[in-house]
């Protein structure tokens, strides 16, 4: 990795850039353009919306089955052909592929948690709470804070999912709890600790009723949702006993934590480690539609299908209703409308080895924000980077 300026200039520039406006890339580098992704936009959601073809909002709750029972006989067949063969030629391989399947039956469940699954509710329920068990996910109490997320998506302190620390709460973080967040590959498993204590200066567990996350007529559905969860440790409990802990870690454990990874890999880059430092919001500068904008598309080259078009997250993040076999038609309908506040995804090969230069960058460099300021910009601590860099060499 290089640098075009000295990490020490970079952050004593840092408030007088923010001040401006001024956003610059991730490496120090200012972009060329004039364009401000900062500036509100010229366009109101609603030309968005109208500019998105009227069947792209139509559920077929049979068409989202489809995907479920898809997935579904993926994973037995994966299990299967692994406990049959039962080679460490193959266990690499399964442990990669259902990882990955974990992760699709995550991202359908999360449509269920939308309301994008189908018009039915309590289909939606249902189906959320059955896959999203299964993986060891609080379906109601993640699907509440879920919703948080996509409400105040861009603001400082209002959002719920990678929210960025304020330099006063940064500063005040201990220094294993600093490498666990910054430094690869640690952050890559966060996504169960969050489940249970959230992110640092926000408190709260999905699995507790009374948390700060959930209003108290919400508390039933997380009660609900983590009898659910605790049914689906039970099982996993009491089938190491009849099987062995072993063969349950090489079936179950290992994929979930492939299945973890890509889940905090792909949040991550949703919303942050474009090549131009995108701005997040205070006060009257916020709105969702601003907050919105600054979600970036990814390409992940052969898993896009497999994972049901998860990487079209701009269309998504303001239109969550849309269902996920449409995000592409969606998208596309949408871009001559959004202009340069949408950032067309580098094109991927057949694995997005692309994404790993964004992704290490970007949780290198990007650690705080300023306290002060309605337009804000990600800024680094000098050392903790230094730290990092030292490593790599």
């Amino acid at each position: 990795m290089t640098e075009s300026r000295p990490l020490e200039e970079m952050a004593m520039a840092a408030p007088e850039r923010e001040k401006k406006r001024d956003p610059i890339g991730v490496n120090g580098i200012r972009n060329q353009s004039d364009f401000d992704p900062s500036d509100p936009p010229p366009f109101k959601i609603a030309e968005i919306r109208a500019a998105i073809p009227r069947h792209c909002w139509v559920k077929n709750a049979w068409r989202s089955l489809s995907y479920v029972f898809r997935d579904l006989f993926v994973i037995f067949a994966l299990a299967f052909a692994a406990i049959y063969s039962d080679t460490w030629l193959v266990w690499p391989f399964y442990w990669a592929a259902q990882g990955t399947m974990f992760w699709a039956l995550f991202v359908l469940g999360h449509d269920c948690g939308h309301g994008s699954f189908s018009n039915s509710s309590k289909l939606n329920s249902l189906v959320g709470h059955v896959l999203h068990s299964a993986i060891l996910v609080p379906y109601n109490g993640w699907r509440i804070s879920h919703r948080t997320h996509h409400q105040n998506h861009g603001h400082v302190e209002n959002d719920e999912s990678w929210v960025p620390l304020t330099e006063k709460v940064y500063k005040n973080l201990d220094e294993s709890t600093k490498t666990l967040r910054f430094k690869v590959p640690f952050p890559f498993f966060a996504y169960p600790f969050y489940l249970w204590n959230r992110s640092p200066g926000k408190e709260g567990s999905h699995f507790n009723p009374y948390s700060k996350l959930f209003a108290p007529s919400e508390r039933n559905q997380v009660i609900t949702s983590t009898i659910c969860w605790s049914v689906m440790a039970a099982l996993l409990v009491y089938l190491s006993f009849e099987v062995g802990p072993v063969q349950i870690l090489m079936l179950y454990g290992v994929p979930y934590w492939v299945f973890v990874m890509w889940l905090d890999i792909v949040t991550y880059l949703h919303h942050h480690g474009y090549d131009q430092k995108l701005p997040w919001y205070r006060g009257k500068e916020w709105s969702y539609l601003r907050g919105g904008l600054t979600t970036v598309d990814r390409d992940y080259g052969i898993f896009n299908n497999i994972h049901h078009d998860i990487g079209t997250h701009v269309i998504h993040h303001l239109f969550p209703q849309i269902p996920h076999y449409h995000l592409v038609e969606a998208t596309k309908a949408a871009k001559p409308m959004l202009g340069k506040y949408y950032r067309e995804p580098r094109k991927s090969g057949p694995i997005p080895v692309h994404l790993i230069k964004n992704l290490v960058a970007s949780i290198s460099q990007d650690h705080y924000v300023s306290d002060n300021g309605d337009i804000v910009y990600y800024q680094t601590d000098t050392e903790l980077y230094k730290m990092s860099e030292s490593k790599c060499n």
